[in-house]
């Protein structure tokens, strides 16, 4: 069921509520095949500009380019796109069959057609051995598989997913994220995922937005907004950063680029944090709090305890100079 796939573009794009501007004229294109999610704290415009592209929220300015069309004042049914809502939203009185089916039933597909292709739906999403299960027999997994196959049976050329993983356990989480990634990638065309968790979409991403009070931050692949954040607030949100301002030079630098040195007194510990594989060791210098995180294995080869004295070093090349702007 590979589908070709179309851009994205969103061009000058706003939305303001009642004098309030949600998304403020931004500009983004996501390439055909495109796995990207939109990252940033609750308010920040991510949910009001998806709602935009799938239609559920008028445009108050700008353009949504879906290929070469202007779908910004169509109606969600005519763009070509489905949309997987955080609740899962499916029927509880249908079984999963009829769930799947149930949008092909709307268009008045005759009953056998719309079976088989409920079923094969569900066999793509590993769901058809719970195929005469109503969602009340299900787990929370189990539930936001069945809606992705009735999202997906319509054969979108864009699926939009809005928080889907935020009502999952960690354990499910994962697992679904691997789930979501194979879908996207055996399908073929753009996934837009709107999540508030930064390991989340360094994790499904090919592209990630990160947006906040209606602009964008940054947008690039996982490894760049990582490794190369562009200002202070992507540093910040994005974890795993200590943010320094040294001389007037504002840098970021990754917690596990620094090291601690024990024969030292300029620094003081103030927590230490077990992680699993890794160790967080928080210490008060002369630049402020900052975070190194140590592999466990490392750390308990010469552990630190709040109150100790230590120094801390790093290397010049690990520093990253950032924007004050975010």
């Amino acid at each position: 069921m590979k589908s070709r796939s179309l851009d994205l573009e969103l061009v000058s794009l706003s939305k303001v509520y009642s004098g309030t501007i949600a998304v403020d004229a931004i500009n983004l294109k996501v390439p055909a095949g495109t796995y990207c999610c939109l990252l940033g704290p609750s308010g920040c415009g991510k949910s009001s500009t998806l709602r935009m592209i799938a239609g559920h929220e008028t445009v108050s300015d700008g353009v949504i380019l879906f290929g070469d069309e202007d779908i910004s004042q169509l109606s969600p049914a005519q763009r070509n796109t489905a949309m997987m809502f955080q609740n899962y939203a499916l029927f509880p009185h249908l079984d999963c069959t009829d769930n799947v089916a149930f949008a092909l039933k709307m268009r008045g597909v005759d009953k056998s057609t719309r079976r088989k292709q409920a079923l094969d739906m569900l066999e793509m999403v590993r769901m058809s051995d719970y195929r005469n299960r109503r969602p009340d027999q299900l787990s929370g997994g189990q539930q936001q598989r069945v809606a992705l196959a009735r999202a997906l049976i319509t054969e979108p050329k864009l699926l939009l997913l809005d928080e889907p993983l935020s009502a999952l356990d960690p354990f499910l989480r994962i697992e679904m994220r691997t789930e979501l990634k194979r879908l996207q990638r055996e399908l073929g065309f753009s996934f837009i995922h709107v999540t508030h968790s930064q390991e989340e979409s360094m994790a499904l991403a090919d592209l990630i937005v990160v947006m906040n009070e209606g602009r964008i931050e940054q947008c690039g692949t996982p490894f760049q907004v990582f490794n190369e954040p562009d200002n202070v607030f992507v540093a910040n949100f994005i974890g795993g950063h200590n943010v320094l301002d040294v001389e007037g030079r504002v840098f970021s630098l990754r917690s596990d680029k620094i090291s601690i040195q024990k024969e030292g007194d300029q620094c003081t510990v103030s927590h230490v944090e077990f992680l699993g594989q890794s160790v967080c060791v928080e210490v008060e210098s002369p630049y402020g709090t900052l975070k190194i995180t140590q592999p466990d294995y490392e750390f308990y080869a010469s552990p630190s305890e709040p109150g100790d004295a230590i120094n801390v070093v790093w290397n010049q090349s690990d520093q990253h100079f950032l924007s004050k702007a975010g």
